[in-house]
């Protein structure tokens, strides 16, 4: 293998994978059969054309050589990043150098290489070219942020009035007006410019439209979002800390502004999230140097995958920046030194009873918190009735899944991996129970994805 590769096995490869069915479809690729001109060369490139449905085949490219990880290029029509083809093209990459010899880059893929090294050594000045555009003026950003801090308030006060209607004409009433109520109100949430009062108000409308737990987690959520209301309404009397927070879950945007903290990052865990607006991509990273557990979010529009992928089970030597508000995890990802790599680092892990203290000390500062990051050690799943939990070997405790989890067959991953033994569970925390996102065996071994 080159130098670039050393390292890459087929579970990392994987790890890129923006989904199942991208996981399975590259696995298919990942042999000769539909490959054709394939190369490698010693800077760091490994392209190929695949045979696909069409007459041409797909030209594939990926530059490993990127400190940030991998980069991609392909023909195909795919909305998906990386694509199946520059997966398989990986791992045939991966299985050893017969597979792609050493040779010159066609022309089509040294364009491309050349192009992105080009950008990246030119950085964010060297992209536009002509009049830098001129400083923003101060105070016509300032008279905008009032202007739409008083279009939110009346948003949030509209809100309020709303809720008190409803809860003094009883729940009854929202169950036969039906999800038309909660679309109208989150419509008139996007009028006054409050994005996170419009989709919490949509989540009402998604509540399960029968079962017996609806009236209390219609009464539930109807208290948060008057929480939320009301402290965007009082912001200027809230400690800072808890402001931001407000700022945040309203919909406002901030900017990462924490000083660099520089750390080898272990990539937890990836998985994304989507409605028919966005898709958003989670990245949990753990510092094995400061024992900080933080979170990289990235965002691609309806149908397509965000850009940022990281490999599970690695880590990265790179620099973030915490965004604002109290009890923040979420970063963002600045300098990185060298490309991610293999490492032996683990999270600490600790009791479930643990874990649901955690999350209640959490929630002093984010009341709209729905989950916390947890690593559990020595946890065993076990069958709980119709569903299934995680229960503490030494100590008479157990943490039910979240309902979510139950689901997804990463739970049977983890069942097989302990076989009734105790094992660690890095996963999500919350007042659902806990969503297990990735787990590690009682002796040496890397993290198993369960998302």
């Amino acid at each position: 293998m080159t130098q670039q590769g050393a390292g890459w096995t087929a579970d990392r490869v994987l790890a890129l994978a923006p989904d199942p069915a991208s996981r399975k479809a590259g696995s298919e690729l990942g042999v000769p059969g539909p490959w054709s001109e394939t190369g490698r060369s010693g800077e760091g490139t490994v392209w190929g054309l695949c045979r696909g449905s069409g007459s041409t085949p797909y030209r594939t490219v990926v530059d490993i050589a990127d400190a940030s990880g991998p980069a991609y290029t392909c023909s195909c029509p795919s909305r998906t990043f990386p694509c199946k083809h520059a997966l398989g093209l990986l791992l045939l990459w991966a299985g050893g150098e017969e597979a792609l010899p050493r040779a010159e880059e066609p022309e089509w893929a040294g364009q491309w290489i050349t192009a992105r090294r080009g950008r990246a050594e030119d950085g964010p000045a060297g992209g536009a070219r002509g009049a830098a555009p001129g400083p923003a003026d101060p105070e016509a950003a300032r008279r905008r942020a009032e202007r739409r801090a008083e279009r939110i308030a009346a948003g949030a006060a509209e809100l309020e009035q709303r809720l008190a209607d409803l809860l003094r004409g009883g729940l009854a009433s929202a169950e036969q007006s039906g999800y038309s109520l909660w679309e109208e109100t989150a419509a008139r949430m996007v009028d006054a410019q409050a994005q996170g009062l419009a989709t919490r108000v949509r989540e009402l409308g998604a509540l399960p439209d029968t079962g017996p737990g609806r009236p209390v987690r219609l009464l539930e959520e109807c208290a948060l979002l008057h929480l939320l209301a009301r402290g965007w309404l009082h912001r200027e009397e809230l400690p800072e800390g808890l402001a931001a927070t407000v700022r945040s879950r309203i919909g406002l945007s901030a900017a990462a502004d924490g000083p660099p903290e520089r750390d080898h990052w272990l990539v937890l865990a990836q998985y994304d999230t989507a409605d028919s607006r966005l898709t958003t991509r989670r990245i949990w990273l753990y510092g094995t140097d400061s024992g900080r557990t933080a979170v990289l979010l990235s965002y691609g529009a309806a149908g397509r995958s965000p850009e940022l992928a990281l490999p599970v089970g690695l880590a990265l030597d790179a620099e973030v920046s915490a965004y604002p508000g109290a009890g923040q995890v979420r970063v963002a990802l600045r300098e990185q030194f060298a490309p991610p790599g293999p490492t032996a680092a683990r999270p600490p892990g600790t009791t479930t009873g643990r874990a649901v203290a955690r999350y209640g000390e959490a929630l002093r500062d984010d009341p709209w918190l729905d989950s916390v990051p947890v690593t559990l050690d020595r946890v065993i799943p076990v069958p709980d009735g119709e569903g299934w939990q995680l229960a503490d070997a030494d100590v008479d405790a157990a943490l039910p899944l979240t309902p979510a989890a139950r689901s997804r067959p990463g739970l049977w991953r983890l069942v097989a991996l302990s076989g009734g033994a105790p094992v660690r569970v890095f996963g999500e925390c919350g007042h659902q129970g806990f969503t297990p996102l990735a787990a590690w065996p009682e002796g040496p071994g890397e993290p198993v994805p369960l998302c």
